[in-house]
């Protein structure tokens, strides 16, 4: 592939994996070429990659033994894909703003510093993104950096659904429920508009991103009113290794029984819990569904996800006063029809029945034609929300330095 065209990367950085997109800038960021590396750390990783709008290619095996060898591959990958490579600004997730970042803002040193703060507030991911804008430094010096925030989305939470039920004095310490996968609410509505129009998308809509890491959102009138996730990413309802949220008391009780300290308690949260905890044999839902027929565990696996997704739309119902849309999107909500039905057995009282037919095709719509409530099936794209906010300081600010390759 070649062109002259200038160009936006987003970068999205998991515990585990690191997905880069490349975008042509021009009056709206067009994706041109995509790769992911998943499995960092592990033997082997794997490279996904992806070239315009043509399907992914099969995965194949890369060396990447930390999150800095990956991002080398993914560069080196693009600069063979795009030999006139030219990066003009690099936008980067980062999953939490704290209680002071709540617009994308251009990266610089002060900006460094503050992230290394907050740290204590998600140590599973920012030190893996302040390095990684680190590294972009070096690899594309003087490109324009761009922090966009996860967060950002709820920032507008009302009182009680911001506020934890802990002594007050800790919110000014930003102890407070954040809410995550703000970029993909993001897209996702601004999707609804587009397909639905404006009623829709104002009106009283509850949107589950259903992936490995999952939580629900209530939006009224285009606002959040309330999500599942709080503090960090390990709250709300279950996850791939993620418990969700959690009767405190379990931390004394292990504490006290297990010997277990606040890392080892941590570590058991995160990445020991959830679909993987339950069933004993993985955190993969496809492999659960294929196999819960005869594995009793992998059954309860399924089960509990499923509960916990319908009882928290029915709660986040109550808090928007009524539903007119729901919107499946995710890993598990895009691509697994028997978790969708399963989640919304119980929510005919709301108004909800599906098409078992068009849910089993995964169409956008798989509400039946006389559901009061309309039921979507709709791809996240988190690089586009990315490439968008990006765009808005190319546009404020047109001088800059760019990088070309050699």
């Amino acid at each position: 592939m070649a062109t002259n065209q200038v160009h936006i990367a987003a970068v999205n950085a998991g515990s585990s994996s690191i997905k880069i997109s490349l975008f042509a800038l021009g009056g709206v960021p067009e994706k041109i070429a995509e790769a992911a590396i998943e499995n960092i750390g592990q033997s082997p990783a794997n490279l996904v990659e992806r070239i315009g709008t043509a399907p992914a290619k099969s995965a194949r095996q890369v060396d990447a033994t930390n999150h800095a060898a990956a991002t080398e591959v993914l560069v080196n990958w693009l600069k063979q894909q795009v030999p006139q490579l030219s990066i003009v600004a690099i936008g980067h997730r980062i999953v939490h703003g704290g209680p002071n970042f709540y617009k994308s803002q251009v990266i610089n040193d002060q900006m460094l510093v503050a992230l290394r703060e907050l740290r204590p507030f998600d140590p599973e991911h920012l030190p893996v993104e302040i390095q990684l804008i680190q590294q972009f430094q070096t690899l594309f010096q003087g490109v324009r950096q761009v922090a966009c925030f996860d967060t950002a989305f709820h920032h507008g939470l009302p009182t009680v659904a911001r506020m934890l039920p802990i002594p007050r004095h800790f919110e000014a310490k930003g102890v407070r429920r954040y809410g995550f996968h703000g970029l993909s609410y993001a897209f996702i509505l601004e999707e609804l508009r587009r397909i639905e129009g404006n009623a829709a998308a104002n009106g009283k809509v509850i949107i589950a991103h259903l992936g490995s890491g999952a939580s629900l959102a209530a939006v009224l009138n285009g606002k959040p009113v309330d999500t599942t996730m709080g503090l960090t990413p390990a709250s709300g309802i279950p996850m791939s290794t993620r418990s969700g949220d959690l009767d405190p008391g379990l931390v004394l009780y292990l504490a006290r029984t297990h010997g277990y300290n606040a890392d080892q308690f941590n570590r058991m949260a995160n990445f020991e819990s959830g679909l993987l905890g339950i069933s004993e044999t993985t955190a993969d839902m496809e492999k659960l569904l294929k196999i819960e027929s005869e594995d009793e565990r992998a059954k309860d696996a399924v089960d509990i996800f499923c509960y916990q997704v319908t009882k928290n739309i029915g709660s986040l119902a109550a808090a928007l006063g009524g539903l007119n849309t729901l919107v499946f999107t995710g890993g598990m909500g895009e691509n697994a029809p028997k978790v969708r039905a399963r989640v919304c057995d119980n929510l005919e009282f709301l108004g909800i029945t599906l098409d078992s037919a068009r849910n089993q095709e995964g169409q956008r719509l798989i509400s039946a034609d006389g559901s009061r409530v309309g039921v979507h099936v709709i791809h996240t794209d988190e690089s586009i929300t990315i490439a968008h906010e990006v765009t808005k300081f190319i546009k404020q600010s047109k001088q800059g330095v760019g990088y070309e390759s050699s």
